[in-house]
């Protein structure tokens, strides 16, 4: 739910984000989701090895770059709040959180922001929200950042989505965004956006957040579970179907994966970009066989 109201260049941006950093491999990262046009252009701002940064309610985008150049000149992030807060006039009307890479993080929530507006601040990460369904939003994120296993993004993710749950937004949905900073970790090992992705424009944006990852993490991402793999010849069948219905197997069906199966399946993922999670034995990925499935419309 956004008020959108328009103070020389600031936005009034009722959301829902969290900062957050991984004290073990670096990551740093922020997600959101909003009631307002393409969020993610205007709170998240985040750099490697220096911080995170949320800047939302009556958004001062200033904060992300000021506040970046500060926590990179050794300043905490507690000290840093403090800095750009002090200075800023309509301080009251903002709402920001900050983590720092090395862990330390702050958040601040005027009393002029429109409620339900608060945050809650833990370790290595804060979740901040205004015009939200309430507090229940703000701890079912922390609750979800903090039990869910595996990296940043996946914490992250999860966040969002227990606060999308919980009420989220109150005057709506329609925006939603994740970017997650890892040194080297991009495109080829050349930059550091391990994941960024936007929703700027949908009814469901969080969820279609969830679905577009899922690519970005079978395209771009060489993480998977060694546990997750299926046998070949046990869903043979299975795929030969699929890949019938998205016209790249034109053979009898039959429950033996063979030379002809290999090739279309092969063909599929390359059409696909997922070539690089492609195995040479008798097992696919799971999260291959399941978004296979899903594509040809036999798996929701």
């Amino acid at each position: 739910m956004v008020i959108v109201l328009k103070k020389t260049d600031e936005y009034i941006l009722a959301t829902y984000s969290i900062a957050a950093v991984d004290l073990e491999n670096g990551d740093l990262g922020v997600a959101v989701a909003s009631k307002f046009i393409a969020a993610g252009a205007i709170v998240p701002w985040v750099k490697t090895r220096v911080g995170a940064i949320a800047t939302q309610a009556l958004a001062n985008p200033s904060y992300g770059p000021r506040g970046l150049e500060l926590l990179e000149k050794g300043y905490s992030a507690k000290r840093v709040l403090e800095m750009l807060v002090s200075e800023d006039p309509l301080r009251e009307h903002r709402q920001v959180g900050i983590v720092d890479a090395r862990g330390e993080a702050a958040a601040f929530t005027g009393k002029e922001c429109y409620p339900y507006a608060g945050h809650i601040v833990g370790s290595g990460y804060t979740v901040q929200g205004n015009i939200i369904a309430g507090p229940e939003v703000l701890e079912a994120m922390a609750k979800a950042f903090e039990t869910t296993k595996g990296e940043l993004v996946d914490k992250l993710l999860s966040a969002l989505e227990a606060g999308d749950n919980a009420g989220g937004d109150r005057r709506g949905k329609q925006s939603a965004a994740i970017i997650v900073l890892r040194e080297k970790g991009g495109y080829l090992g050349l930059i550091d956006k391990y994941v960024d992705l936007r929703v700027d424009d949908h009814p469901e944006p969080v969820r279609e957040l969830r679905r577009i990852f899922e690519i970005w993490e079978l395209t771009l991402l060489s993480r998977e579970d060694p546990r997750d793999i299926v046998k070949k010849q046990d869903v043979a069948r299975e795929v030969q179907e699929a890949l019938k219905t998205l016209g790249f197997y034109r053979e009898e069906i039959t429950s033996n994966w063979d030379e002809t199966t290999e090739k279309a399946f092969t063909n599929w993922a390359n059409i696909n970009n997922f070539e690089n999670k492609l195995r040479k034995d008798e097992y696919i990925w799971g999260t291959l066989y399941r978004f296979l499935l899903k594509q040809a419309g036999k798996l929701r």
